[in-house]
């Protein structure tokens, strides 16, 4: 009966586990807006870099949230 216990707690912890593993890991969709028709592939993949540095550097600016135990 303590073994049947047992794993059904472990299995139990592996499942909150991995819903917050999966949460963490989420990517946040990148939009980006449509470049404009008479720009080059230059152009475009500049503006798409440069959009992609702003979004990285905000991301990383947000505060992340303090745990409630601690």
């Amino acid at each position: 009966m303590r073994i049947v216990f047992s794993v059904l707690s472990l299995l139990l912890v592996l499942a909150v586990v991995g819903v917050l593993a999966k949460k963490q890991l989420a990517v946040a969709p990148v939009r980006l807006p449509p470049a404009q028709a008479s720009s080059t592939p230059q152009v475009q993949s500049q503006q798409i870099q440069q959009q992609f540095q702003q979004t990285l550097e905000k991301t990383l600016q947000q505060a992340r949230p303090m745990p409630e135990g601690e």
